[in-house]
């Protein structure tokens, strides 16, 4: 459940989208710019999943400002889990009624020994399905049983498809840092805008 401002600005340097989301268990604040050129200010409390954050945001060239202030003398749960539903509400936000974007993606990202596979469907739908591949139970201070969560998350509040896949790898790190990348990448690939297609929606439902 979200709280407070939920709001999306088109504007001559890209398509905005600010979500306030306040609960009992964590207050965000978020503005993306998914046009942006992959600048970030990001703060979580969990300095590893602000690396992947901000990697995402680098590698999709999305402009995030994030700060999460979550009650992680619980557990990681609720912040890694909100920040994703956060992140994929600025998606929707921002991309509107999604005229005249590719709508889907995907990305094979390498890092050293590892390859990851991540496939995203802007469709309007809910799914998420996660084979990380994950051994250890923290990498850095993150709890890594929360990665699925955080795309659970991020494809309930975008309300989309997302298909995220290790396909071999040792390195615990490199695994869920490949998939991050290869998720910008994918993200960066269904937002794109398609001249040809600028007035039309990706649908032959004509709604998204």
């Amino acid at each position: 459940m979200s709280n407070g401002l939920n709001e999306a600005v088109a504007t001559e340097t890209g398509r905005v989208g600010t979500i306030e989301r306040n609960t009992l268990e964590t207050k965000i604040s978020l503005r993306l710019n998914v046009d942006g050129m992959g600048t970030y200010t990001v703060s979580t409390g969990i300095r590893f999943f602000d690396h992947m954050l901000e990697s995402f945001a680098k590698h999709g060239g999305f402009d995030l400002t994030l700060k999460c202030v979550g009650d992680l003398d619980v557990d990681q749960h609720h912040t890694v889990e909100d920040v994703g539903i956060a992140l994929g509400e600025a998606f929707a936000e921002a991309l509107g009624d999604k005229r005249g974007i590719l709508r889907a993606g995907y990305f094979v990202m390498t890092m050293d020994e590892t390859l990851a596979v991540c496939a995203v469907d802007l469709s309007g739908r809910v799914a998420c399905v996660v084979d990380d591949q994950l051994t250890a139970p923290l990498v850095g201070d993150l709890v890594t049983e929360l990665v699925p969560d955080f795309f659970d998350g991020f494809a309930r509040g975008a309300k989309c498809n997302i298909h995220v896949k290790t396909m071999y790898g040792r390195n615990n790190h490199h695994k869920i840092e490949a998939i991050f990348k290869a998720f910008a990448r994918a993200m960066r690939g269904a937002c794109s805008k398609d001249e040809r297609m600028k007035e039309l929606l990706p649908s032959t439902k004509g709604l998204l």
